[in-house]
């Protein structure tokens, strides 16, 4: 596989947030989240993402074909976004697997992301999916990581043009009441497979 053989669709969600939708997959050990420099060392993906000039990347989150970059700085994704681009393609390109395995915990030592993840599994079976379902959705829990919810919206919810609004408004602000522990939720939905995308999904 060359770089060239790479293509990578760019989702931005707003100024900070950006998804890079690519062709081929990325990480297939589920979900990574990469919340600093240090704790991207080893996997090179990560390392050239956090490298960008002027980028200020203060997170990113690999899943599968989908990379989320989350950046402080103003410099806007049409240029963040080209190098995020040669990132992905030059590190996929390589001898060395774009993304290393989560570290695994110590045998018989549950983790606090473990407790707040049975706590979280609760409320979206209580409380949140059978909110979404009145307008045919689902939103799929699929990780906690240093007490970051990370979700798959599904049905309705797939490709909604509310489905930001659903996120923070209400799934954000009920985990927030419910489990306040929880840092913060991370949508890693490809919207632009929904039945009704309300992306135009760009190349980069």
């Amino acid at each position: 596989m060359t770089p060239s053989d790479i293509r990578i669709t760019a989702e931005p969600i707003d100024n900070g947030r950006c998804k890079f939708l690519v062709s081929e997959p990325v990480h297939a050990g589920g979900v990574r989240r990469f919340a600093s420099r240090d704790e991207a060392q080893g996997s090179p993906l990560a390392e050239a993402i956090f490298a960008i000039p002027g980028a200020d990347v203060a997170e990113i989150i690999v899943s599968g074909n989908l990379v989320t970059v989350v950046k402080q700085s103003a410099a806007p994704w049409p240029v963040v976004g080209k190098a995020v681009g040669q990132a992905i393609r030059s590190t996929l390109a390589g001898d060395r697997p774009a993304v290393a395995a989560k570290p695994a915990p110590a045998a018989g030592s549950p983790t606090a992301d473990d407790a707040l993840y049975e706590r979280v599994a609760d409320l979206f079976d209580q409380q949140v999916n059978p909110m979404v379902a009145r307008h045919g959705g689902r939103v799929e829990l699929i990780d906690v990581q240093d007490a970051v919810v990370m979700v798959r919206m599904a049905g309705g919810c797939q490709g909604c043009g509310m489905a930001d609004v659903t996120l923070r408004q209400g799934i954000e602000a009920m985990l927030h009441q419910h489990v306040p522990e929880v840092r913060g939720v991370v949508d890693i939905t490809d919207h632009t497979a929904g039945s009704n995308p309300y992306f135009a999904a760009a190349k980069k």
